[in-house]
């Protein structure tokens, strides 16, 4: 796959121009979004990112989804090392006018993964039991997903759901909500030391689909301070993206 492959019209800002690190592919996604007022959110945030607002509130998400074929630019995927299930929660932000996550968590079944990502990307990776699995949904196959953090030394935290698509495929129009919760082509992390970097990811659009989860547990977002969300006023379902990622760079403090 040649860098040309990852120059696509409908990012808000151009795609680096040096070569991307990592490939890999995400399946079976679902968007669980919450408003939440900016104030919950504002004092987790490093000073050198701003809180991104839709219609004066911040947005929380809970994002549970399976990862294949996660390799280096010219390494092989590795049976039992590059596929495995992920569970993410995050919000939205902006440094340098460049729109981004920002990940209060990734809980992930795979120890080898954890340990990378938290030692290279500064992100907060977390071992967890995972279980992803087919289940029936409207519109065909879905999903029965359920998590348990075990990282020692972290709050626990549980997921469980069955979700799937309940409409066709669309992509969302900028200034709508759907574009403003997906349109995202980097994360931001931070270290220990209170630097915080940026890591510019690279995709097609979005291949948004409508859709319904029965949450059976949700403790996820317990640790940060938002307990009893109750149902998510948001959802969308993603069937598959490709995406490649480039390594961190600094973001300057301010």
């Amino acid at each position: 796959m040649s860098d040309h492959d990852y120059v696509h019209d409908h990012r808000p800002y151009p795609a680096p121009t040096t070569p991307f690190v990592m490939h890999m592919a995400w399946h079976d996604l679902l968007f669980a979004h919450w408003r939440v007022p900016s104030t919950a959110l504002r004092s987790l945030i490093p000073p050198a990112l701003e809180l991104d607002e839709f219609d004066g509130s911040a947005w929380i998400a809970v994002v549970p989804f399976r990862m294949s074929g996660v390799r280096p630019r010219f390494g092989p995927s590795v049976p039992g090392l590059s596929d495995f299930p992920e569970l993410n929660v995050r919000t939205y932000v902006t440094a340098e006018g460049k729109p981004g996550v920002w990940f209060f968590s990734l809980d992930a079944a795979n120890r080898l993964a954890v340990r990378a990502a938290r030692r290279v990307f500064h992100l907060p990776y977390m071992d967890a039991e995972m279980v992803c699995l087919d289940a029936p949904s409207p519109l065909g196959r879905g999903v029965k997903y359920s998590s348990r953090r075990t990282h020692k030394g972290e709050p626990p935290a549980e997921f469980a759901a069955t979700y799937g698509p309940t409409g066709e495929v669309f992509h969302a129009q900028p200034s709508s909500l759907e574009y403003f919760l997906t349109a995202r082509y980097c994360l931001y992390a931070g270290d220990r030391h209170g630097n915080v970097y940026r890591s510019e990811i690279d995709h097609a659009d979005w291949l948004l689909q409508p859709a319904a989860a029965e949450i059976e547990r949700n403790t996820m977002t317990d640790p940060i301070g938002l307990a009893s969300l109750g149902e998510p006023q948001h959802l969308l379902f993603v069937h598959k993206l490709d995406v490649v990622a480039w390594l961190l760079r600094p973001v300057p403090a301010v």
